[in-house]
């Protein structure tokens, strides 16, 4: 994976399919920056950053994704081998549905997901240092190279989405005493169904995490 580097940028992910568009950048590839002024949070919000933390968006060919990968579920997908990473690094990070990186009960980011023609786009964005936008941090000097390393290295794996699944289904319990925006209005997920794609079944309606 190609990997380009810079000091500051707007937004990672508005930068990167700039350059995909015009075919100066292929997939897959990423752009990490030190400080992100107006990056992409979720709802369309803002996820602005300083430097310490960590802004990264990434570009796949879903050629080159698992086969049974249901496009709703590429959200928690990504999201879970980076939540992997963190785990490791010794953080108690878990991942509350669909997209949101909780450290204990805190939020410390969260990825951003959509679909180009046969790409697909995310961007990560994660407190590390500093506590920003609202949001808590890890507080910790680790570097985002080095995460950032250890994410590309784990993800040209590409995990089976059924393996990813199970082990998130065991996980999405801790979400259940959270709740989240569906059309502007905060649910409750402590009755929600977690369905075999990742999508919820809430009041006998269903949500969708592509988001």
């Amino acid at each position: 994976m190609e990997i380009y580097s810079f000091d500051t940028l707007n937004s990672t992910q508005t930068y990167l399919i700039s350059k995909l568009k015009s075919g100066e950048y292929k997939a897959p590839c990423a752009v990490i920056t030190n400080m992100q002024t107006n990056g992409v949070g979720s709802r369309d919000n803002s996820w602005i950053g300083a430097k310490g933390n960590f802004f990264a968006s990434f570009g796949v060919n879903t050629s080159s994704l698992p086969s049974d990968l249901p496009i709703s579920s590429m959200s928690i997908y990504f999201s879970w081998i980076m939540r992997g990473v963190l785990v490791d690094l010794g953080f108690d990070v878990w991942l509350k549905w669909s997209n949101d990186f909780y450290y204990k009960d805190k939020k410390i980011g969260g990825t951003i997901t959509k679909k180009i023609d046969d790409i697909v786009i995310f961007g990560i964005g994660l407190n590390l240092k500093n506590s920003q936008n609202g949001f808590n941090s890890l507080a910790s000097n680790i570097k985002s190279v080095d995460i950032l390393d250890t994410y590309v290295k784990r993800l040209s794996q590409y995990p089976q989405w059924k393996r990813v699944f199970i082990e998130y289904e065991i996980e999405f319990k801790r979400s259940r005493d959270f709740s989240v925006h569906i059309d502007n209005k905060r649910v409750s997920l402590e009755n929600a169904i977690l369905c075999k794609d990742g999508s919820l079944i809430i009041d006998e309606k269903r949500v969708f995490s592509l988001r």
